[in-house]
């Protein structure tokens, strides 16, 4: 009898496990048989199809036949990592989905094949090949975006490849896209997020002074700067970039603080752009201690950005607070917005940029024409070499783009990530 009432719990033990077993596929088939079914049937497409930039340069084409991509080698390199291949080798590009965008999905029907049809992106080719010559052979990410419609003119990332030669041997990290799938040390670009807390956390930090002389101690421990900048106001610490002042109000804000200001700002995050996983960013979450935490607010330690989060945040800033969320892809429906920033901080932020330009990046010479609100990065990565940021937005109704440069051990943030960030709008305001 026992024997019975053992195999008896034995079956109903394995009918339980095989009904659970079943009932977690049927969960799991409605919540991604569409990505399933999609992406293989995208994998093995016999549709056909054009991809498009904005000004309806052909960027790929595809049918049963064949599969092409732009007649121009310059575009073809430079718009890889927006289109990316047929292949699947960068993950990145649009073409994949496109692809699988050529079937519908049923969860009775499965995948059935649709019509011919064209994806026009917003992006500008023209922007991106200036974008592309002007990195030369630096690893480097670009990206530019109109604030006002969240439409991304310019992806650009390098080193690149030519998606029409099959035989060509990639360099290194040629199938990363560095806009999107990737994170860095930000170095002072990051101060934009110190100074936005301070602002909202620190209620006389206008009139405060903070003093540098090079080097300033923490705790025993020294936190150096680039320069010696004496006294200054708190607007002229981020005009001068100041590691001594910004560790000061790191440390008066707190680790909590500075962490709760990264995530509420989506650096921590994935996002999703036409359904493109971006990469997440870090800051130090477990307790550091003050002289970490220092070297965390000024876009050290293992503060990682990445640049399409940096490119929502410089945009939200030039659009007084409110994010239009970027988008590659060109549609009747309005871009989702998010109120990121409060409209005061992004106003102030907004003010303070301005003047770092003006003040201090020599903004008539390097920017002629062009009315630039923006912050430099050098980003230190202890082996002696550093990454060169610029990022910023344009104030100028008729031509409201945000931007951001990186070029990795690129050096000084304005001297080399300026200069191209400039070489681009130029381009872009003259289109």
């Amino acid at each position: 009898m026992k024997k019975i009432t053992n195999r008896a719990f034995s079956l109903l033990l394995i009918a339980a496990l095989v009904i659970f077993g079943m009932g977690l596929y049927i969960v799991r088939y409605v919540q991604h048989g569409e990505e399933w079914a999609l992406y293989f049937a995208g994998t093995n497409s016999d549709s056909s199809g054009e991809l498009l930039d904005r000004n309806g340069v052909v960027l790929a084409s595809f049918s049963p036949d064949e599969k092409l991509f732009a007649q121009d080698e310059l575009t073809r390199k430079a718009n890889y990592h927006t289109t990316g291949d047929y292949w699947g080798r960068t993950g990145s590009g649009v073409l994949r989905n496109f692809q699988s965008g050529s079937y519908d999905y049923s969860l009775l029907r499965g995948t059935t094949k649709s019509n011919s049809h064209t994806m026009t992106l917003n992006i500008d080719s023209e922007l991106n090949n200036v974008a592309y010559e002007a990195m030369g052979d630096r690893k480097g990410a670009v990206l530019l975006s109109n604030y006002k419609t969240g439409e991304i003119l310019a992806l650009m990332s390098t080193p690149a490849l030519d998606p029409a030669d099959e035989n060509a041997e990639p360099a290194e990290g040629a199938y990363i896209n560095r806009c999107l799938s990737a994170a860095f040390v930000p170095g002072s670009v990051f101060k934009l997020i110190t100074t936005a807390a301070a602002i909202e956390n620190i209620p006389d930090i206008f009139d405060r002074t903070f003093y540098c002389e090079g080097v300033h101690k923490i705790a025993g421990i020294e936190i150096t700067c680039s320069g010696t900048h004496y006294s200054q106001s708190f607007e002229q610490a981020l005009a001068n970039s100041c590691n001594v002042a910004f560790a000061q109000i790191a440390v008066m804000l707190g680790q909590d603080t500075l962490e709760r200001y990264a995530v509420e700002y989506g650096f921590m995050d994935n996002h999703k752009v036409n359904g493109i996983t971006t990469a997440k960013g870090s800051f130090p979450t477990e307790f550091v201690g003050d002289p970490e935490l220092a070297w965390a607010g000024i876009g050290q330690s293992t503060d990682l950005v990445c640049p399409y989060s940096l490119l929502r945040f410089v945009s939200a800033i030039g659009n007084g607070g409110v994010l239009y969320e970027p988008n590659l892809v060109k549609t009747d429906s309005p871009a989702k917005t998010t109120r990121l920033i409060e409209a005061d901080t992004a106003d102030k932020l907004k003010q303070m940029m301005s003047y770092n330009v003006v003040a201090h990046y020599d903004g008539e010479n390097n920017f002629p024409g062009l009315n630039v609100c923006a912050k430099t990065g050098t980003a230190e990565l202890g082996d002696g070499s550093s990454h060169a940021w610029f990022t910023g937005f344009l104030d100028d109704e008729e031509h409201p783009y945000a931007f951001v440069v990186l070029i990795e051990q690129g050096g000084s943030g304005l001297g080399s990530a300026g200069v191209l960030a400039n070489t681009l709008l130029q381009a872009a305001v003259n289109r």
